[in-house]
Parts: structure tokens; sequence; C-alpha cells
């Protein structure tokens, strides 16, 4: 009797649990945007935080958590409890780029995450100045070798995806620029307008009106494909540097550890989130595209990113305390 007793009340409460993990969401869901309110990383964000409340019937709340080039929020997410309440949005940087930027990350990029999917990516475009007198990527390569360090090259700052994009144009072309950085891409995009500086790698939203409005010339975007935003612009390779591709990643990220049912639905409702029609308007009128993966696919895409980035952030000095 005492065994059956015993029998029933164990499969009891290995039925509640697996009630409770299939219930998965239970309450409210932190989503960590680690860089500020504006720009490609909170808009992205916003949008999936909104349609993933919808979708899970719990509201995702966009948390920004911005500082140290990401480091911040994404620190909050590694140390906080792998139950799926707290998420990361998780960008190349802060996975792929920072690991090799900085001196000591107060995370393990490799062993704290579990990833969940990727969401969406942004090409960068290389735009210059109108009197910058380089009408293709060619003749901006060569009179970059001919005159090396005449040309001012801004960013929004050392070791960001539009410096190292940067970086990695003059190693493969043999281009030398002048790099200046700058604490945000607003104040290099001014600089850029009013002629202080030539060029500059920017992300395609930050650009895009100003390419719009002719007050910027654009050259090439960075991506393997087009952008449908700017049909008209090559890309790298199409512009003669084959090879070249780079295209900043976003995707979602949970403490390492959680659970299988609370990723599968999480990657799940994701997945179909940035394949519904409307959500990939909203992530095409921000200048992204939309992207799909596996947790496995993602998680081999960051160790790529890493892998890439590592020798160009070595070759371009930058380095964070």
């Amino acid at each position: 009797m005492k065994l059956a007793i015993t029998i029933a009340a164990a499969s009891a409460l290995a039925f509640s649990s697996a009630a409770i993990a299939d219930a998965y969401p239970t309450k409210p869901i932190r989503l960590i945007i680690p860089f500020a309110v504006g720009g490609s990383t909170d808009n992205l964000g916003r949008v999936l935080a909104a349609r993933l409340s919808e979708k899970l019937g719990q509201q995702v709340v966009a948390d920004n958590r911005p500082g140290a080039g990401g480091n911040i929020g994404t620190d909050l997410v590694a140390k906080a409890p792998a139950d799926g309440y707290t998420l990361l949005f998780a960008t190349e940087g802060t996975l792929g780029i920072n690991p090799s930027l900085y001196k000591k990350l107060p995370f393990d990029p490799e062993k704290d995450f579990t990833p969940i999917a990727q969401f969406a990516s942004v090409p960068n475009i290389l735009v210059v100045n109108p009197k910058v007198q380089a009408k293709t990527v060619q003749e901006l390569a060569a009179y970059a070798k001919s005159k090396p360090a005449s040309l001012n090259m801004g960013s929004a700052g050392n070791g960001t995806t539009n410096h190292l994009s940067g970086e990695l144009f003059q190693s493969m072309t043999g281009a030398s620029f002048t790099h200046v950085p700058y604490k945000g891409s607003g104040p290099a995009m001014a600089d850029l307008l009013a002629d202080q500086i030539q060029l500059m790698f920017d992300n395609l939203p930050g650009s895009l009106p100003h390419v719009k409005a002719g007050s910027l010339r654009a050259l090439a975007v960075t991506s393997a494909k087009r952008s449908p935003l700017l049909p008209d612009v090559p890309t790298m390779a199409e512009a003669g540097v084959p090879g070249y591709d780079v295209e900043v990643w976003f995707g979602v990220a949970a403490p390492k550890g959680l659970p299988a049912q609370t990723l599968a639905t999480l990657s799940k409702a994701i997945t179909e989130i940035s394949q519904e029609p409307a959500t990939i308007e909203k992530i095409l009128n921000i200048g992204a595209t939309p992207l799909t993966s596996t947790p496995a696919e993602f998680g081999s895409r960051i160790q790529e990113a890493r892998l890439k980035w590592a020798p160009i952030v070595a070759h371009s000095g930058a380095k964070i305390d």
C-alpha cells in the first residue's frame, strides 16, 4: 500500500512538474537590450518584444541596459536564473567581437549562454561625402592606396562593427585610411555630412535617409546580397572586393542551462514571428533583413563570428580595458 502511495505521489509530482514546464510562461519576461534607446538594436528588439508578448500570452518587456559596448546588459543576463524570464537581445558585437576587443569580460561568451534563435541582420554601407571624387569602390581604394592616410574614416568607436568593417576593407584592398573614432555613430555622421571626415562604414538604417536625400554617396553595401531598400547600390563583391561579407546579426539568447521545453517554446515562437509578413515588413522598414535559425545554427553563427573578428581586431590594434 505504501509503495503504491509513493508511486502515485511521484507520478503526481512528475505530472505537476511537466505541467508547469508546459505552461511557460506564467509571468512577464524581460528582454534585455544591451544598448540605449534608438538605433537598430533597440528598434529590432522592440519589434520582437511586442510581437512575442502577443505570441506567448505574457508581457515581454524591452529593458534597455546600455554601457561598456553592450557588456553590462549581457553580463546581467549571464548571471540571471536560467528560467526563461530573462533573455538577451544579443548582437554580433556583444558575443562575436567583444571577446577579442575587451581584455577581460565579466562573463564567458562561450559557456554562459544558451543560443535560442536569430531574428534579423543589418548590413553596413560604405558612404562618402559628395566632395570625395571617387564614384566607385575601386576608385576609392585606388586613391587611398596612392595617397595613404589622406582620407579620414569615421566610426562609432574603436572596435565597433563599422570600424572593423573599414579595417577589413583596408586589409582586403590595400587601401589606407586614417581612422577617427567617435563616441557613437551620431557625432560621426554629423562630421561626415560636414566633410570633417570623408567616409564611413555605417549601419544601413543610419545612413539611409542621407543617401536618399543626396547628402551622402553610397558606394556599396557590405552584405552578400543587395539591400531591397537600395537596390541600385552594389555589394562589395559586385563592386570589386570578392569575399567581402559583413552583415551584423541580432538574436535571442538566455542564461546557460535553459530547460529544453522552454528553449523549444521560445525558439519556435521567435522563428514563427520572423516569418510573419507584418513582422518582415517592420524589419525591412528598419533597414534590416529577417533571419531564422535553430538554436544549434545560432550557436554556430556566434562561434563563426568570434573566429572571423578575432584577427581583424588584432590587425586593427583596438583593445579596451
